[in-house]
């Protein structure tokens, strides 16, 4: 079988390489495995420099399934060359040609090897152009796929600058801003605002400035995914530590207090601890002499306490009093 895919796939004739290339998508791991030892990743990127509908999708199937849960397979077939004519495909005139690149870009980007070659190969900036796109050129999955892409091309540090100096922090605010704060468009979409703002003082202070960014984190820590929620704190928590004084009573005047007492006591356990974090930062006055520890456990005892009151008393003129006297104000939407 393994033999006469081979021949197939090195054949002059374009419908039995089609057909071959379908082929390695009923195979086993173990016979991918040998038939890339055999080396059939030349022959599948050649029928991607074809002008042949039927052949490039083919083709970008089997690199799909092969690049598929195999770290080795992603290397090898990053290395053929592929990354170049991924991204001459991605603006073929076929939309699913064009989000098949995408996502095997994607699958490409998930192996740390990959990243350093793909991130030199000039992809950011087309990328991050895709993200822009609108209308029937563009899926939300296709969408998805990028941001993703940007997200594991991101842990190589030395791509944020170009990722703060194009439009990507406006793109991602406004789709954090205009979608379904669950969806998980948005939870990459918070990831990724996240690592780059992390690593990049002016993209904070750009974040924080952007008009509706803190309402739309402040929604996303309501309403979001559990991993969603954590990013979303954590963003916030981060323009407060940097200018507390400049953001404190924006953040407060969006409402942040309600999702963060809820957050502080079933969030996920990296989000409780920035939750309680960023109550501390939003506080009326100083600690007055209370350690770090025992201030967190004073605001969780009292935050768990008006959870407990909550269908009694609501959050409606709520005020979340410490032991010290003083009081993290709650401000409402109107």
């Amino acid at each position: 079988m393994e033999e006469v895919v081979i021949e197939a796939l090195t054949s002059h004739q374009a419908e039995e390489r089609i057909h071959a290339a379908m082929e390695l998508n009923r195979l086993t791991s173990k016979q991918k495995h040998r038939l890339i030892e055999k080396g059939i990743i030349h022959p599948l990127v050649s029928m991607l420099d074809s002008n042949e509908y039927e052949a490039i999708e083919a083709a970008l199937l089997a690199l799909l399934s092969l690049a598929y849960g195999s770290e080795r397979n992603k290397i090898k077939i990053a290395k053929s060359g592929v990354i170049h004519i991924l991204l001459k495909l991605i603006h073929f005139e076929s939309v699913n040609l064009t989000e098949l690149s995408i996502a095997t870009m994607f699958i490409l980007s998930s192996c740390t090897t990959n990243r350093v070659s793909i991130s030199s190969s000039g992809a950011i900036p087309i990328l991050i152009e895709i993200l822009h796109w609108e209308g029937p050129n563009i899926s939300d999955q296709a969408k998805l796929d990028v941001i993703a892409t940007l997200l594991n091309l991101s842990s190589w540090t030395q791509i944020i600058p170009s990722l703060v100096s194009s439009n990507l922090l406006t793109y991602l605010l406004h789709t954090i801003y205009a979608s379904q704060k669950s969806s998980d468009l948005v939870e990459k979409a918070t990831a990724l605002l996240e690592k780059v703002i992390s690593s990049s003082e002016s993209a904070l202070e750009n974040t924080a400035a952007m008009p509706g960014a803190i309402q739309a984190l402040v929604e996303t820590i309501e309403d979001g995914s559990p991993e969603g929620k954590e990013h979303a704190v954590r963003i916030l928590l981060l323009i407060c530590q940097n200018s507390r004084d400049k953001y404190r009573e924006l953040i407060l005047r969006d409402g942040v207090i309600p999702g963060l007492l809820q957050l502080s006591v079933d969030g996920t356990w990296r989000a409780r601890n920035l939750a309680q974090t960023l109550l501390q930062h939003l506080r009326d006055g100083s600690s007055n002499g209370l350690d770090t520890k025992q201030l967190k456990n004073e605001v969780l005892e009292h935050i768990m306490e008006r959870i407990d009151h909550a269908e009694d008393d609501g959050f409606d003129d709520t005020a979340l009093c410490l032991s010290d006297g003083s009081q993290i104000k709650v401000y409402h939407k109107m």
